[in-house]
């Protein structure tokens, strides 16, 4: 169990004012995250947001430049929790092996409200990220962007984890490229599912948690046994 009352915060170029300080900006990123998920990212619109939450357009870009900018930081601030999980459910395992079946099972059950952040409802943010999270660095800007930092929440745990792939096995030559392809296949997967379900042998039920960890362990630990 996590614990209680954590706060994710990120120093980030993404927004002119940090929305965790304030209710303000905690109800933006709390209803953005419920009309991005019900309406689509190409159909949300401040104008929207600004009627769920009560206010004006002109509060939310005191905050964010534009829906992009907003989008970024729902993304980023996911993979900033996703690597505070990372980092509570390994804390105190020794052996590397084990730890990276932690990971795994934290990447793969990403899809569970965490009472420790009661603005934020993960489930819905995790479907947000399975549809709309590439959207963030698939742009003609992304070099700039990167150079802004926009980036660095989800590079940041891909370190992460590609450093316990090397500590059960330090030889391995490609724990970046391998730890990335997980990340992202942990979403694909589910996306493909419930979408394009002839691409994926993940099943979109019930038991999709289970079958993506399954999935997600035989590809990290084939490639980084049998090198």
């Amino acid at each position: 169990m996590l614990a209680t009352g954590i706060r994710i915060s990120l120093n980030h170029k993404s927004y002119l004012r940090e929305p965790e300080g304030t209710e303000l900006g905690r109800k933006i990123i709390s209803e953005s995250i419920k009309l991005i998920d019900a309406l689509g990212f190409e159909h949300f619109t401040f104008k929207k947001l600004a009627a769920e939450i009560g206010s004006t357009e002109a509060s939310i870009y005191r905050y964010f430049e534009n829906k992009h900018k907003l989008l970024v930081y729902l993304v980023s601030w996911y993979w900033a929790w996703v690597d505070y999980r990372v980092t509570f459910e390994t804390n105190n395992i020794q052996d590397p092996r084990e730890r990276l079946h932690r990971v795994l099972q934290v990447i793969s059950s990403s899809n569970q409200n965490d009472p420790a952040t009661t603005h934020v409802d993960e489930r819905a943010l995790h479907r947000i990220v399975i549809v709309e999270a590439s959207k963030v660095y698939l742009t003609k800007e992304v070099d700039a962007d990167n150079k802004e930092g926009y980036f660095l929440e989800y590079k940041r745990l891909c370190k992460h984890v590609a450093q316990i792939v090397l500590q059960v096995n330090p030889t391995y030559p490609y724990p970046h490229a391998l730890t990335s392809t997980v990340l992202e296949a942990a979403h694909q997967q589910l996306f493909f599912a419930q979408h394009l379900p002839t691409l994926t042998n993940i099943h979109g039920h019930q038991h999709a948690e289970a079958e993506t960890y399954a999935f997600l362990k035989h590809l990290i630990f084939s490639a980084i046994d049998h090198q």
